[in-house]
């Protein structure tokens, strides 16, 4: 039973919701190649034998224990693994760079300052920087001998970061630019040697500078008491009449917002990756208090509440993990498409990244709820000792918590995944309404009632572009129904984007699902089918109430009553055991003792 042909085509960023996938087009995380899998191990033991042991002295701020971690891991190559080799890297992958922030992600505040260091604190400069701004900073930053941070937001621009109010005048002579303002929440802020920081030139023109610790005119504020990442700094950084060299101008005048956005599409992305790392340790973590943990003469793994418990954190995870490498596999084919096209390094990878910015979107949405869901059922199953700082599981739950807010809140990539494909529409880069034109017709015809297709895996396959068919039947009638006012209904919007989302992350894990049953056949897969199918049942429920909800805000009468029977026709599945496929799925984990890194 296979299912590969010989021709491989890379749907565009958003494509997935018109088209149809297959699983031989799809990456998932068993196709890593042995180079990939061996600097996963590599950043995995790092956190064991060098975070880990250290966690708490971490988390009391000890003086210098944070950036001699960084430089540590830089000397083993662990921040330099994007960077190209001509400045200090290691110029690997975007999947193995990828694989990096997941291994590293289970590190708790570690994994916090390392993500900022090598995401936002170095590559403002690797992409937008001039050569000389490159050969300057990046090998020390790659190295770790140089720290790295990032001086967006202020006490009154969070989400509306263009709203920034931090000033830049050039000087007399035309030798510096005079900053004046403040930043906040500045991760890695109390020990970084170099600072990308935005500020508008002569009041309006958004752009973003180079500043480096000791530069006239430039102080921080005292560390913040966080609820969480305790141990990662963070600290409002000052501007009086700051002195940047002129030739600290990164990118072009007015222009920082291309930095700002274009760097945020990655960021999403590496911080799904964290947040499974986190989510991988946290359930290994759970599954062996439930095993040693006992009541009633026996261990509360054997409850059938906890193992549903366990099945659902394990869920949540593979699918993400999906989603993810899915994802970064289509990035990574772009980013090499545009270099082969002659692009050069930096506009090939903002590029590829920009292209799937919808996905960037989706992914860190369902990865930071997926932490979320996961450290809060960990310390429900560690019951009153979930609480007592004594077990790290309540460190997991705390530090969890940022990652719905950071990268763009979840409301506003909510808001973005369905902006963006509406706008790609009206660009022609996405035939979204000609496709929702389609469905609307097919809501006249008579109903489907089934398949003879008897091919594997042909009902879910239909339920998959049944859900498809949904979203486009909801959104296409919004857009009819609101017009240009439709961005002003951000209930309606976000019910579309969980509709959305839910569809990418259930069709994910069903073509994972499949190339492992086409590789390795169908009894070797009951784990992994035990997942797909459970996600992709619940999926259904999920997508029909996020419909339902965002129909009957704006439709009515009639309208109402065709478009809510086509929903329930588009969410219609076959029913499904799935507690005893939960159980199957904790029975394995229990029995391993973990979830596999």
């Amino acid at each position: 039973m296979s299912t590969t042909t010989e021709t491989k085509k890379i749907l565009r960023g958003g494509e997935w919701l018109i088209k149809e996938s297959l699983p031989f087009e799809t990456f998932i995380p068993e196709d890593y190649n042995e180079e990939q899998q061996m600097v996963k191990d590599m950043c995995a033991t790092f956190v064991d034998t060098e975070v880990l042991p250290v966690i708490d002295r971490i988390d009391k701020l000890e003086p210098g224990l944070m950036p001699s971690l960084v430089q540590k891991a830089g000397e083993q190559g662990l921040l330099g693994i994007s960077v190209p080799e001509n400045l200090g890297g290691l110029g690997k992958d975007f999947i193995t760079s990828t694989l990096v922030n997941e291994a590293l992600g289970g590190g708790f505040s570690f994994s916090v300052a390392v993500s900022a260091h090598t995401g936002i604190g170095s590559l403002p400069i690797l992409y937008f920087g001039t050569e000389a701004q490159k050969q300057k900073y990046i090998p020390r930053l790659a190295s770790g001998e140089w720290k790295g941070a990032y001086g967006l937001t202020e006490p009154n621009s969070g989400s509306d970061a263009l709203g920034a109010k931090t000033t830049a005048k050039l000087s007399a002579d035309g030798k510096y630019y005079l900053l004046n303002g403040q930043k906040c929440w500045i991760t890695n802020g109390g020990f970084a040697d170099v600072y990308t920081v935005f500020a508008k030139i002569d009041g309006d023109k958004f752009s973003a500078f180079i500043i480096e610790r000791g530069f006239e005119g430039f102080t921080q504020g005292p560390e913040e008491h966080k609820m969480g990442i305790k141990g990662s700094s963070t600290v409002q950084l000052y501007f009086q009449d700051c002195k940047v060299p002129a030739e600290n101008l990164l990118g072009e005048i007015g222009k920082g917002h291309l930095i700002a956005f274009n760097i945020l599409n990655i960021g999403r992305l590496k911080l799904c990756a964290a947040a499974i790392g986190g989510a991988k340790r946290a359930t290994t973590i759970s599954i062996q208090y439930a095993v040693t943990r006992e009541q009633f003469k026996t261990s509360i793994s054997n409850f059938g509440a906890i193992k549903n418990k366990i099945a659902e954190m394990a869920i949540k995870i593979w699918v993400a993990e999906s989603a993810l490498y899915r994802a970064s596999k289509c990035i990574d084919d772009k980013e090499n498409e545009l270099l082969n096209s002659g692009k050069p390094f930096n506009e090939a990878t903002l590029g590829a990244a920009e292209e799937y910015a919808i996905e960037c979107a989706m992914l860190k949405v369902f990865g930071s709820e997926a932490l979320s869901f996961v450290v809060d059922e960990g310390v429900q199953i560690h019951g009153g000792n979930g609480f007592s700082d004594e077990y790290i599981i309540s460190k997991a739950y705390r530090d969890s918590r940022i990652n719905r807010i950071y990268e763009g809140t979840n409301e506003i990539n909510r808001l973005l995944t369905v902006d963006m494909v509406l706008k790609r529409a009206m660009k022609g880069r996405l035939d979204v309404m000609g496709a929702a034109m389609a469905v609307s017709k097919e809501l006249m015809s008579i109903p489907d009632f089934g398949s003879d297709d008897d091919a594997p895996f042909a009902k879910e396959r239909k339920a998959i572009i049944n859900f498809k068919k949904a979203i486009l039947m909801v959104a296409g009638a919004a857009v009819q129904k609101f017009m240009m006012k439709l961005e002003s209904e951000q209930e309606i919007l976000m019910h579309i984007a969980d509709m959305a989302i839910e569809t990418y992350h259930a069709e994910s894990a069903l073509l994972r699902a499949m190339k492992l049953v086409d590789q390795r056949g169908e009894s070797s897969c009951q784990f992994e089918l035990d997942i797909a199918l459970t996600y992709l049942y619940d999926a259904a429920d999920h997508i029909n109430k996020f419909g339902k909800d965002a129909i009957n805000a704006f439709a009515g009468g009639d309208e109402q009553r065709m478009m809510l029977l086509g929903l329930k026709r588009f969410t219609k599945v076959d029913a499904f055991n799935n507690k005893e496929a939960k159980r199957r799925i904790a029975n394995k984990l229990i029995a391993d003792n973990k979830y596999p890194l």
